[in-house]
Order: structure tokens, then C-alpha cells, then sequence
């Protein structure tokens, strides 16, 4: 089986697994609890934020763990807005969000009366971040822009956009950080970003934990009401082992990408290469400014679903969209928001890979491809 859905989940490092089953074995306490099983799963708990704080450049205390990308989106987006509602009501987003970033928008903007300001991509999938800066109102209290397209894989200027809104002090900044960690670079406090979200199980740890970077100061309207746990920002008891795991694959992960990353973008560039031989297909993933794992092609006639399967005949896993979307029959928002027509929309495929992949390990897709493309050809008529 040849694996590239990466950017959907990856595989645990086996030593993440390990210090699961151990810590849910040994430190099965609730950290909240006085007694000294509670006692030592709440040690470990600071540990594993003290690990994740300084691997991210952050302090403790701006460590919020959550229960995944999706909820530290929300609760960055959705807290800031209801905490800061008084300031003012209009939000700036771009039409390439993750739907956990675009859908609480348009929920804040149905049912709380927020103005939702959609910046459309170039070509290449990339926001200007003039633009960003042009759309800035007296009133506009958030400005939520992902780092890397979870689509196909285009890095926006986050960085260019924080000192934009240096300018502004009363914008909150939040960056969808889930398909960068790791492998494309982040300086969260050089970047002037506020609020920062993560995902373990896209670095090789374990789904069910998130992580949200909250600079101090920020305050947020908490979605979850209960014990106040996290700095009463998200209550519930919090999954000291999966949290645990999460910092050791941040950990991990950072060192080892490290050291493979040029690695990852030649053989990305080996693979886009390759691609725009094969007839029938167009690139949408841009050779530059682009993350090094995600690829992204169009199959125009040829519906992406249908040839996901027929790759799987071949032992080969890639996807559609984002995996959160992958299982809706509609065309890919963000390849319409590049520009591209309904049917490159319908007909795209996403591949992803890991630090582990080179380019040997790609061969069997091309055969694959070009064979599953001309029997689906076949088929239709």
C-alpha cells in the first residue's frame, strides 16, 4: 500500500503510541483531582505544555489544548468574536479556509450578526496581503488567515500580514497553522500573530488533541462551559495521554523533518514535473511558495472520487479535498476560488506525503494513473 493522504492524518510514530498506552496506564488520574494520582497526571500535564510551549516558541501559559484542529479553530475564531463583539462586528477571512474556519465565520455572520469580509485568492491560491490591510474597518475586531492551503498547499503571507495589522492593535490576528506544523516554518511571535491553531495527528501523534496558541493578554468567550480547566478557556478533562503523545510528536517530528525538508521539496518538484506529462492532467499546486508535502491536481472530465477508487485498485491512497469535505459531492471551493473551472473543481486529487517518501517510492502512481485515466475515458463512452 502506497500511503499519500498525509495531510488527512498521518501515522503515529511508534514511540507516540508507546507513551499513550503508558501514560493511560500509569497516569490514568484526572489532573484536577487533589489526590496524588490526580497530582501526578497534572505534573505530567505541565510537562507536556511546557515541552509544546517551548517547541512553538510560546510560553505555558499560552498553551490551550483542545480536542482537535477543528475546536481550536472554533475556539479562536467564535471566542474572539463573542469576547470582543462590543469593539465591533466584522471579520476579514480568505475564500480558501479550512471549513472549521470558514463555517464559523458564516455561522458568526447567520446567527450573531457579524460582517464577514471573503478575500479572494490569485490563480495560484495566494491572498495579497495589501488586500488584507485594504479590507481593515474601524470595526473589524478578527482576521483569520490559514499559513498553508490544505488543498494544494499554497503558503500565504502570514508574515507580511502581521505587520500589516501591527498597524491596527484592536485586530486580533488567528492563523489555521494545522498543515504547516513542521514542515513550513512559523515564527509566532515575529509574525504578530495572536491566536495559532495545531493538530497532533498531522506531525504523526494521535487524533482527539488540538492545540491553540493564545498570546497573552488575548481573551476568549469560552465554548464549553464546566471546570474551567485550560485557563477557563475550555473546560473538561483534559486528555492527559493523547496531550502527552502530542508533545513528544511535535517534538519528534520537528527534528525530523528538520533534516528532510530539501529532501521533500525536491522530490515534490520531481513529482509536479512528472505530473504535467501525464495527458489530461493540470497542476494546480504552484511550484513556488508552496508547502513541500501537498500536491494537487485536476482531471477535467474524470470526477476525482472515481479515480481516487480506481487508483486504490492499484494499492495507491490519495484524496479528494480536504478530508473533512472529501465524502461531499460538491466542486472543491477552493479550486473555484482560484479561478478554475467547475469541472477542474470537480476532478481534483490531492497527494500528500511524509518526511519518509522519496521519489523511488512515487513510480507505481505514474503507471497507475495514466491507466486509470484512460480505462475511466474508456468507460464513459
Amino acid at each position: 500500500m502506497l500511503y499519500l493522504d498525509n495531510s488527512a492524518t498521518t501515522v503515529p510514530y511508534p514511540e507516540v503510541l508507546d507513551s499513550y498506552m503508558e501514560i493511560s496506564r500509569e497516569y490514568f488520574g484526572n489532573p484536577s483531582s487533589l489526590n496524588q494520582i490526580g497530582s501526578e497526571a497534572e505534573l505530567l500535564l505541565r510537562k507536556a505544555r511546557r515541552l509544546t510551549a517551548g517547541l512553538l516558541g510560546a510560553e505555558e501559559e499560552e498553551i490551550i489544548f483542545t480536542s482537535g484542529g477543528t475546536e481550536a479553530n472554533n475556539l479562536a475564531i467564535k471566542g474572539t468574536a463573542l469576547k470582543n463583539r462590543h469593539k465591533g462586528r466584522h471579520i476579514i477571512t480568505s475564500a480558501m479556509e479550512h471549513p472549521s474556519v470558514m463555517e464559523a465565520c458564516l455561522q458568526l455572520e447567520k446567527e450573531f450578526g457579524f460582517q464577514v469580509t471573503v478575500i479572494k485568492p490569485d490563480r495560484h491560491g495566494r491572498i495579497c496581503a495589501d488586500q488584507v490591510g485594504k479590507e481593515v474597518r474601524s470595526d473589524t475586531i478578527l482576521v483569520t488567515i490559514m499559513h498553508v492551503n490544505n488543498e494544494v498547499g499554497t503558503i500565504q503571507p502570514v508574515e507580511e500580514i502581521g505587520m500589516i495589522l501591527k498597524n491596527h492593535p484592536n485586530v486580533i490576528f488567528h492563523t489555521d497553522h494545522v498543515q504547516g506544523a513542521v514542515k513550513v516554518p512559523l515564527d509566532l511571535k515575529r509574525s504578530g500573530i495572536d491566536l495559532c491553531s495545531f493538530s497532533p495527528h498531522k506531525f504523526h501523534g494521535l487524533k482527539g488533541t488540538g492545540i491553540l496558541y493564545a498570546r497573552k493578554g488575548i481573551q476568549l468567550m469560552p465554548l464549553l462551559s464546566g471546570g474551567e480547566q485550560e485557563r477557563a478557556s475550555r473546560s473538561g478533562t483534559e486528555n492527559v495521554a493523547g496531550i502527552a503523545a502530542g508533545a513528544k510528536a511535535l517534538r519528534l517530528a520537528m527534528d525530523q523533518y528538520k533534516h528532510k525538508l530539501s529532501g521533500l521539496y525536491e522530490t515534490k518538484s520531481k513529482l509536479i514535473s512528472r505530473l504535467e506529462k501525464i495527458e489530461g492532467i493540470t497542476v494546480n499546486t504552484p511550484l513556488e511558495k508552496s508547502a513541500p508535502h501537498i500536491i494537487h491536481f485536476s482531471v477535467p472530465g474524470i470526477k476525482s472520487e472515481v479515480l481516487v477508487h480506481k487508483l486504490q485498485e492499484s494499492g495507491i491512497c490519495v484524496s479528494t479535498t480536504s478530508a473533512c469535505s472529501s465524502k461531499n459531492s460538491e466542486p472543491s471551493h477552493t479550486l473555484l476560488a482560484m479561478g478554475r473551472s467547475r469541472d477542474e473543481a470537480m476532478s481534483g486529487i490531492r497527494i500528500s506525503l511524509n518526511a519518509d517518501i522519496d521519489f523511488s517510492m512515487l513510480e507505481p502512481l505514474f503507471p497507475a494513473l495514466e491507466k486509470g485515466i484512460l480505462h475511466i475515458k474508456r468507460v464513459k463512452r
